[in-house]
């Protein structure tokens, strides 16, 4: 085989693996995002208050995030293929049992486990993703992930918005929960390619935890990654309470505006991506791409969410489209950010502790926007305080870390 052919072909069967990642990556979004779709109908079915609303949203973090650490540890002791194989299993099973729940405790257990097993997709990935991309193709790889979350999002809001506008939340579960599991066909019939990195996988070449925690870059990209998705859960978890209660939305039209900040994310997410890897390849400074994307997400996020606490209906409807810009741009920027960082031998661990503290926001986000809302009758002081967490995120990602080069290790 001459040598432009075998690289075609390793492209290929990596391109192969990055499809199957970003389908995976659109399912976890699909089954996670349900629950604030059918939020509406469950609220007003069992009587919830905003705070209660709030806490089960929550409830998927409070598994989620610690559930990162233990995912990390896997993904290096074990194998990263396995890992995702059985967490995608565990959170399917959530989704499909959630429409049978009966109540507030039978839900918030369902929500543990859901996110119990979420916890496995971002380390996983981010591990494989690592080992089967060059640098010069990394935005790209991620992009494609940020794609498969942000139309997870979307489609999940569109669709299950329409489903539950017809045939109630129950059905919204069921179905989805059982399309879930129809991802392991390809997965598991599909071949692995040797990876592109010379590293190896095996807990004795990855660091520990302690040594990743030692690292200033490490705490940058922790905190920077909590502050980028601090407004990205609370537009994920209040968008159709958002619309339908305040803004005086249908369930439908709440589908079709939820859907478009997704699919603008997507398209964002895409063709920044390209950009920036066609920068890269043309020999622009590395350092200076990746945290220019990273800082230039915040900004916009920070604008929108300033104009989303205007309290101007029109102002509002804009802030959250351009939302998906800064959404687009956020999500491969910071996975790229931190793969780049942690190379392939740690990427795994670095990205459990990464994603797990930025999950954090996922407690946190719903929680403070719930009460927010219940003590001021409004969302504008929720969207402040996500505002404020824009501005917080330009600091870590540009001043925090210093250069986004790979970090030292003791071992490997």
């Amino acid at each position: 085989m001459q040598p432009s052919a075998a690289r075609s072909g390793v492209h290929t069967a990596a391109g192969r693996i990055v499809f199957l990642l970003a389908l995976a990556i659109f399912i976890q979004a699909l089954d996670r995002g349900n629950f604030s779709t059918a939020a509406p109908l469950i609220k007003g079915q069992f009587g919830f208050t905003n705070t209660q609303i709030g806490l089960l949203t929550s409830a998927f973090f409070l598994a989620y995030v610690p559930g990162h650490v233990f995912s990390g540890w896997l993904v290096e002791k074990f194998n990263a293929n396995r890992t995702l194989t059985c967490g995608l299993v565990a959170w399917s099973l959530a989704t499909f049992l959630t429409g049978w729940a009966g109540g507030f405790a039978s839900l918030f257990a369902l929500r543990l486990l859901l996110g119990l097993g979420e916890s496995t997709a971002f380390p996983a990935t981010s591990k494989l993703i690592a080992q089967h991309t060059t640098p010069g193709r990394l935005a790209s790889a991620n992009a494609w992930t940020g794609v498969g979350l942000s139309a997870g999002n979307g489609i999940g809001i569109f669709a299950g918005g329409l489903i539950i506008a017809h045939y109630g939340w129950h059905l919204l579960f069921f179905v989805f929960g059982a399309l879930s599991l129809l991802w392991l066909a390809p997965w598991l019939l599909t071949k692995r390619p040797a990876p592109v990195s010379t590293a190896a996988e095996g807990p004795d070449l990855a660091p520990g935890f302690a040594e990743l925690l030692s690292k200033r870059e490490m705490w940058g990209a922790m905190f920077g990654h909590f502050c980028n998705n601090y407004s990205y859960f609370l537009v994920l978890s209040w968008l159709p309470l958002y619309l339908t209660k305040q803004q005086g939305f249908s369930l439908t039209t709440m589908a079709w505006l939820g859907g478009a900040v997704y699919l603008i994310s997507s398209i964002t997410g895409v063709l920044g991506a390209r950009l920036v890897d066609g920068w890269i390849g043309r020999g622009t400074i590395l350092n200076g791409v990746r945290k220019g994307t990273a800082i230039a997400s915040l900004v916009i996020a920070l604008v929108c969410m300033l104009a989303c606490a205007s309290g101007n209906p029109t102002l509002a409807v804009a802030g959250l489209l351009g939302y998906g810009v800064a959404n687009g741009l956020g999500f491969f920027s910071i996975f790229s950010i931190a793969q780049t960082l942690a190379g392939p031998n740690a990427a795994g661990k670095w990205m459990g502790l990464q994603n797990g503290f930025g999950g954090l926001a996922g407690v946190l986000s719903p929680i403070i926007t719930g009460a927010s809302i219940d003590a001021t009758g409004d969302y504008r002081v929720a969207f402040l305080i996500a505002a404020a967490s824009c501005v917080l995120g330009v600091l870590c990602w540009g001043v925090v870390i210093r250069k986004v080069e790979p970090v030292g290790w003791s071992r490997g």
